[in-house]
């Protein structure tokens, strides 16, 4: 175990016992204790429930060993002064560590050092002041299962055995404590009037909002976690799943266009729109409740905190009105919608008939969006609007360009996992309003046409970038941003592939905001749980600070780029910038390898059409198609070339966009190109997924819901290789993504493209590999067309950034 903790307050004594007071571990009494060891005492037997017996706080200290020959209690009692050792090896066991397990006895701090847990800067032996330093920092240090100390007596009631005794916020060390009571959480939903009429029924449309937030917003007003959810209200996953495209299909010569971007610019044209509605009645109250929503964890995590959680799945969805659209400028005003009624600037309704209005008063104003993948786009979406309001984003794994999630340069290209999926398939999905008969009937042809309409529009014919696209693309309108943003993305991320977390990393170094990064080695995931980093812990001095105004360094504290080692388990590496490397590796293609000076006149040639039966195998298992893709010597030896450095004298880092130019000619008057860097060398590596350590064992308060501690491990068995990055080209779209170029048969043309930007740590020893092919069965269209491809290997190079330590 290792754990990275960037969410401690560095405090001064003064300010640490205030805080310790306002928790309840100080008063009058512990005040006059001024012998060490009965001051420790005097801690443990405070943190357990008051209504437990001195007996049984006396057995369960007594459990605890605090040296070789004497537990905690005996230890305590007979001694002083208190050694620092003893008090580790009490602590070590408080945070969930089993002797002769995790550490020996009287190797406590050196374990807590060695794992990464703070240790105080107290003396040996340990004077009361110095018990009430190593005290306040051990109720912030992590446990065995991910949390900090006091939360873990959170969890277990410590806040809970009375409420009203602790102030309401009550902030620790800048962080929002869970004194709120979950069991009283207040649920209602109101319908938001937006300023659109997408399904054209005259009305303005309606969007439910579902609403938890603590009894105490009754009298107090409190911050807002929005989270804008298209899959709320459940999905058409049956209806999707028919609607999905075939993918194997032939790809084919496109007429060539030479487009200037202004004529496939986007222009939003303002339509004349119905009269708002008149308010009829208002009202405090509201009038429909629900049981459970489709919850996220980190929201679970701040209810308990007081901060209310919002959830609206948006137009077209199940109780609201309006029609999905995947990612148009229309989704992107259902979200701020919202936001606009939580800042108290936009009308709500208690229900859809009778006009009572219903305000937000009980939000402070001060809005936050989080979520993951389609929920982290809309955030982008909002944000890019300047939408008053919305303070932050906690936005992961999303998308910045709809473009750059369904195409790459011109081709077709699937979000990992979901071949065959497009705009419509997703607009499909997620209309869920067809769950209810009687609604859908009324917008059932008006659904249809709009879904005729996305079909035609994202036009799978080409691949091209078009006015559909560019109102899909959020990236123009970054320089309206006035939140916050916190980006998490996956490094391994083949479904929101990171372009699109990096290209917006790029534009926001324009914008006056703080911005910060997380880069994890996951796929599509949330990172909130993990064992080696306090990520939730961050997320709570950031919200604190940005929602309720607590100075608590939180800009400071959090790195601007936090970075998952693929190499070293539990690792996370801090830096100011990414995808910002000044140096650089250029190597040139030679014969099967890739070298730094030598420079070939070959060419070399690959063919993209396989057998029926090969074919046929790959297209039902991708990882037998990766491993024959990447392997010597395999059935794919002759539909592909791989290129390899010789083994690498020294670590290396792969920091941003590797760029590669090739030289190619295709028999056929068309083509394409696909790209992937592969990290050559037999290693033991992190696996795909994070696993399980222990399933829901992180209480997110008290009685309330739980989330389970996870983390990347080593696998059991080493592997050869693993694919680093990636990148498809169609060769016709040599210039841009929007122009389609000639291309005549067995005619050489230079291209040149930037694979998806990555952070690799390439271990010593290991070789950087280059392979070169046309059909990715995993992404792009498969046609099996016997196209052959020829390399001039003179005019062909790859240059790599380095993050130069």
């Amino acid at each position: 175990m290792k754990n990275n903790q960037f969410a401690i307050v560095p405090n001064d004594f003064k300010n640490k016992k205030i805080e310790l007071e306002k928790l309840h571990f100080l008063d009058s009494d512990a005040e006059k204790i001024d012998k060490p060891c009965a001051l420790l005492k005097e801690f443990l037997l405070k943190a357990f429930l008051d209504s437990q017996s001195n007996a049984i706080k006396g057995q369960k200290i007594s459990g605890i060993l605090a040296s070789e020959d004497e537990d905690a209690l005996s230890y305590l009692d007979d001694n002083e002064p208190l050694s620092k050792i003893a008090f580790y090896n009490i602590a070590l066991q408080l945070l969930g560590f089993q002797i002769g397990v995790d550490f020996e006895i009287d190797d406590s701090i050196s374990k807590m050092k060695e794992w990464h847990l703070p240790v105080d800067n107290s003396k040996d032996p340990m004077s009361t002041d110095e018990v009430i330093s190593a005290w306040y920092l051990l109720l912030n240090t992590h446990n065995k299962y991910g949390q900090t100390y006091i939360d873990y007596l959170a969890s277990t009631g410590y806040f809970a055995q009375n409420y009203n005794k602790f102030e309401k916020p009550l902030i620790f060390n800048g962080k929002s404590m869970p004194v709120y009571d979950t069991n009283e959480l207040i649920r209602e939903v109101v319908y938001v009037e937006s300023s659109q009429d997408t399904d054209e029924d005259g009305k303005l449309d309606l969007l439910k909002v579902e609403i938890l937030r603590p009894k105490e917003s009754n009298k107090s007003s409190v911050p807002v976690l929005f989270t804008a959810s298209p899959y709320n209200q459940g999905t058409n996953d049956e209806s999707g799943e028919k609607l999905t495209h075939k993918v194997n299909v032939p790809l084919k010569h496109k007429e060539p266009v030479s487009y200037k971007y202004d004529q496939i610019k986007f222009k939003d044209k303002k339509a004349e729109l119905p009269e708002p509605r008149n308010i009829e009645g208002k009202t405090r109250k509201a009038e429909q409740t629900f049981d459970r929503e489709a919850s996220y964890t980190l929201n679970d995590y701040f209810l308990a905190r007081g901060f209310a959680v919002v959830y609206s799945a948006g137009i077209g969805t199940k109780e609201s009105d309006g029609l999905r659209t995947t990612g148009s400028p229309e989704e992107t005003k259902s979200a701020t919608a919202v936001i606009e009624w939580l800042a108290g600037n936009r009308t709500a309704f208690t229900n859809k008939v009778d006009n009572t209005e219903i305000k937000a008063w009980w939000s402070n104003g001060n809005v936050a969006m989080t979520g993951r993948s389609y929920l982290g786009t809309l955030q982008t979406a909002a944000a890019t609007t300047g939408v008053d309001g919305l303070k932050t984003c906690i936005s992961e794994a999303a998308i910045s360009s709809w473009y750059d999630y369904y195409r790459d340069n011109g081709l077709v290209v699937a979000p990992g996992g979901f071949q065959g999926e497009d705009a419509d398939v997703l607009a499909e999905e997620t209309f869920s309003r067809q769950q209810e008969a009687g609604d859908y009937m009324k917008i059932k042809n008006k659904w249809l046409t709009q879904l005729k309409n996305i079909t035609k529009q994202q036009d799978r014919e080409t691949g091209n970038y078009n006015t559909f696209w560019d109102a899909r693309n959020y990236l123009k309108d970054v320089k309206n941003i006035k939140a916050d943003i916190v980006l998490v993305h996956g490094l391994n991320d083949w479904n929101v592939k990171p372009r699109n977390v990096e290209n917006l990393w790029q534009a926001l170094k324009k914008v006056p905001v703080e911005t910060k990064l997380f880069l994890h080695q996951g796929q599509h995931i949330y990172i909130n749980a993990f064992q080696s980093l306090d990520f939730t812990d961050m997320m709570n001095l950031w919200l604190t600070n940005k929602l309720l105004g607590v100075e608590n360094k939180a800009n400071e504290l959090i790195p601007n780029v936090t970075i998952q080692d693929n190499v070293k388990p539990e690792t996370w590496n801090t830096y100011e910038d990414w995808s910002d490397a000044e140096d650089s590796l250029e190597y040139h293609l030679n014969e099967n390898s890739l070298m730094s000076s030598e420079i070939s006149d070959s060419t070399l040639s690959f063919n993209d059409k396989l057998e029926i039966s090969t074919f046929d195998k790959y297209t039902k298992n991708y990882d037998k198609w990766r491993k024959d893709l990447l392997e010597d010597n395999s059935e794919m030896k002759n539909n592909r070339l791989i290129f390899k450095t010789k083994a690498l004298d020294d670590d290396t880092f792969i920091d941003g966009k590797v760029n590669v130019k090739v030289t190619v000619a295709s028999d056929q008057n068309y083509g394409m190109l696909s790209f992937m860097l592969v990290d050559y060398g037999e290693a033991k590596r992190l696996t795909e997924s994070p696993q399980s350590i222990e399933y829901k064992h992180i209480n997110e308060g008290f009685l309330w819901r739980e989330d389970s501690l996870r983390e990347f491990k080593l696998q059991k068995n080493s592997t050869p290789y693993k694919k680093i990055t990636e990148g498809h080209i169609n060769l016709q779209n040599r210039t841009n993504n929007y122009s389609v170029d000639e291309m005549e048969a067995n005619t050489f043309y230079d291209v040149e493209m930037e694979l998806q930007p990555t952070f690799y740590h390439l271990a010593k020893g290991h070789q950087i590999g280059l392979v070169v092919y046309a059909t990715d069965f995993e992404m792009t269209n498969r046609g099996n067309q016997d196209i052959n491809y020829s390399i001039n290997l003179k005019e062909s190079s790859i240059e790599i950034p380095i993050f130069d330590n």
